[in-house]
């Protein structure tokens, strides 16, 4: 891809535009690749990525079944630094096309910058995070990114409560007999 939307894609190795599910009923949005992302050009393939998996595991979902794994950015910024907010505008039209496409009634917004890159520019994570948003006829959660939960294991209670609420939510809407190892 020769997206000149932004300066990023100049100083990355490869675009990562996604990856899971055709038609996922989950699907999780993130801030943008890092260096093992660049690198492979797949989403969350780092010890982020690691953790997020784990707890889709545990939650009885996978990337592979129920959930499609995207960015806000598609190319990883400098230093992995956090994309800014015109990089995050530039990029936007990819991530809401592959909204349109994949359909998903549930999303899962990891981090500030997904939430902010979304949603409202303005917004707080640690306010919004847990509460189920209204958006464009999705349900969305915004909860910790993985990496947070890595630097700050006391989040980790937190997030759980947000992925525990998805479960339910994913067992109301798409399949009542889902199977987590929650409950």
């Amino acid at each position: 891809m020769q997206c000149r939307k932004c300066a990023l894609r100049q100083g990355c190795t490869h675009v990562v535009f996604g990856e899971g599910a055709r038609h996922a009923k989950i699907m999780c949005i993130g801030e943008g690749p890092g260096y093992y992302e660049d690198q492979l050009g797949r989403p969350f393939v780092g010890a982020s990525g690691q953790l997020l998996d784990k707890i889709l595991s545990v939650c009885g979902f996978s990337r592979l079944q129920q959930v499609f794994i995207g960015n806000i950015v598609k190319c990883r910024p400098p230093q992995n630094r956090d994309p800014l907010p015109e990089e995050r505008e530039a990029c936007l039209p990819y991530i809401l096309k592959q909204i349109e496409l994949i359909d998903p009634p549930i999303i899962i917004l990891l981090g500030a910058t997904a939430l902010k890159g979304l949603i409202d520019p303005n917004a707080s994570i640690t306010r919004m995070r847990g509460t189920w948003l209204n958006w464009n006829n999705r349900l969305v959660m915004p909860t910790f990114h993985p990496s947070a939960l890595l630097r700050n294991p006391a989040l980790k209670r937190d997030a759980w409560e947000d992925f525990k609420k998805v479960i339910d939510k994913y067992r109301e809407l798409v399949d009542p007999q889902h199977h987590s190892d929650y409950h």
